[in-house]
């Protein structure tokens, strides 16, 4: 059997177990709480693995890899350090009681749901919601534009045949996420992540392998500049890497679908085994995914002469096409029988990720848009309208990937810059700070997402008009660079955590009663 024909008989596999899973769940799943939040009955090994899954995509693997890779060497290694420490530990810890607590208690199925009944504004409900639908969709881009990347590498597909993958991917978890809804999503996302900590330890060694060991690659790293510090601990720029870090990291403390997954946990006992799986998931699947990126340069080349590598393109705007470095250090490190696996590797990860994100985008929209509008909505009517948003958040996001001009690391660092840097002072605060007010949340909403915008409009969307100005402050000798919308992003995350106890200072918080309910119910046990 050829190395295609493998791959097609594992993909075969895996979609019917998906599928089964999904059938399997839509007999249990009766509610729309079933549907939101399993019942809010997870057990620990579901919950970290469906938040592990969720975290991690092939815009992880295929595009941050390639590109961060490229950019600082194995120093790219301490981004998956910060996501499984500062983006996995610490949220569970620090957030996860609280947030079960209080949005139980509060009946708050959603993050705008949430910030509607802890802050008694049914506006900032609806503003909230519609964030979450509208950049929500980049980031489901992005993961679809990692996949069609990685299929088109081992099929050799063209243009037609990646928009026909992306479309198929789409109808696929839409398939069982429609079915089964939360239950059938974590249940796969524990098969997922299974196959993803199987997948990744197995890249991981075959591509130090290829290159002699660890000692000989980091070796070969150094060598390829004066400096060596492609091969170094903080690598050639510790200060952006930094604001990669606090993006990739930090960030998972303010997106609805992460926190969403507090709302589901059964106990504060799951909490805690939570948490030690989780970060142990993240060290093995990021930490995998950017220590493998780090040495991508022994297997990549931007000089067409070296045939000892694979020549990568450089794209209009002269740098490197990032998107296409992983798929090429695939080809050459691992031997084709293996291929298929780190399709369904890949496969796995990110249809975790897409059921987790239109899962997100349908419930906001259906609980928090719709149902206080409609009369008699009753729970088959808002199934119903869920799994029709289901489609059509994946029409519009299917849509957006078949672009090819945005790459997965923009997409994914403008929809997270957006939502953590709006939601993510506002949630925390919201725990913790009985003076956390309305209007502090509006002043976040409206920095992380002007911000964002901004930062999109002057530099990212090729427009001539604003040509001066990103030569202005492409030369303003930053060492910060502000061009790049993952330090935009970091920007907005820090400064919604800055805003918020600052506003909260001076403006007014919600009627006394509706803060103290909400906190009493910290005390329950």
């Amino acid at each position: 059997m050829g190395s295609q024909a493998a791959t097609f008989v594992i993909l075969a596999i895996y979609v019917a177990t998906m599928l089964g899973i999904g059938f399997y769940t839509s007999k249990r799943t009766k509610s729309t709480n079933d549907f939101m939040l399993g019942g809010r009955n997870v057990g620990s090994w579901l919950t970290a693995f469906s938040y592990g899954t969720t975290y991690f995509s092939a815009v992880v693997f295929i595009g941050y890899a390639g590109q961060f890779g490229w950019s600082y060497g194995v120093s790219a290694s301490w981004v998956g350090l910060g996501n499984a420490f500062i983006g996995s530990l610490i949220p569970f810890f620090l957030i996860g009681r609280r947030a079960r607590l209080m949005s139980k208690h509060i009946d708050a199925r959603t993050m705008p749901d949430f910030f509607g009944k802890r802050f008694d504004s049914t506006a900032l409900k609806t503003v909230s919601a519609l964030i979450v639908f509208i950049f929500l969709i980049p980031y489901t881009a992005s993961v679809y534009n990692g996949l069609s990347r990685l299929f088109g590498m081992v099929f050799d597909l063209g243009e037609n045949g990646a928009t026909i993958i992306i479309i198929l991917m789409a109808v696929l978890s839409a398939v069982y996420v429609t079915l089964g809804g939360y239950k059938a999503t974590a249940l796969n996302d524990f098969v997922q992540g299974i196959i993803m900590l199987i997948g990744i330890g197995t890249v991981v060694a075959l591509t130090l392998q290829k290159k002699n060991g660890f000692t000989a690659a980091v070796d070969s790293l150094k060598s390829l500049t004066d400096d060596g510090k492609l091969g170094s601990m903080f690598g050639p720029d510790p200060i952006n890497l930094l604001g990669v870090v606090i993006l990739t990291s930090l960030g998972t403390w303010g997106l609805p679908q992460m926190v969403q997954k507090f709302y589901a946990i059964k106990d504060d006992q799951a909490i805690k085994k939570g948490a030690i799986i989780s970060t142990f998931f993240a060290i093995v699947v990021a930490g995998g995914c950017y220590f493998m990126g780090g040495f991508i340069r022994l297997y990549c080349t931007l000089d067409p002469a070296d045939t000892s590598k694979a020549f990568i393109e450089t794209g209009a705007n002269g740098k490197p096409v990032f998107d296409t470095m992983v798929p090429a250090l695939l080809q050459q490190a691992l031997p084709n029988i293996l291929i298929g696996l780190v399709v369904v590797l890949v496969l796995s990860a990110s249809l975790s990720t897409l059921s987790s994100l239109v899962l997100t985008s349908s419930s906001t929209l259906t609980n928090d848009l719709i149902k206080p509008r409609v009369k008699n909505f009753d729970d088959k009517k808002q199934m119903l309208v869920m799994r029709i948003f289901i489609a059509v958040f994946l029409l519009i996001s299917v849509i957006i990937a078949c672009n090819k001009n945005a790459s997965i690391s923009t997409l994914m660092s403008y929809s997270w810059g957006a939502l953590s840097g709006a939601f993510l002072g506002p949630f925390l605060y919201s725990l913790f700070l009985k003076k956390a007010t309305p209007a502090a949340c509006w002043v976040s909403f409206i920095t992380g997402i002007g911000i964002t915008v901004l930062h999109m409009l002057f530099f990212s969307l090729n427009i001539s008009a604003f040509d001066g100005i990103k030569q202005a402050v492409a030369g303003c000798g930053c060492p910060l660079n502000l061009l790049s919308p993952i330090n935009a992003g970091a920007i907005t995350m820090i400064l919604s955590l800055i805003l918020v106890p600052i506003v909260s200072s001076f403006t007014k918080a919600p009627e006394k009663k509706v803060v103290d309910d909400a906190f009493s119910s910290l005390n329950e046990k």
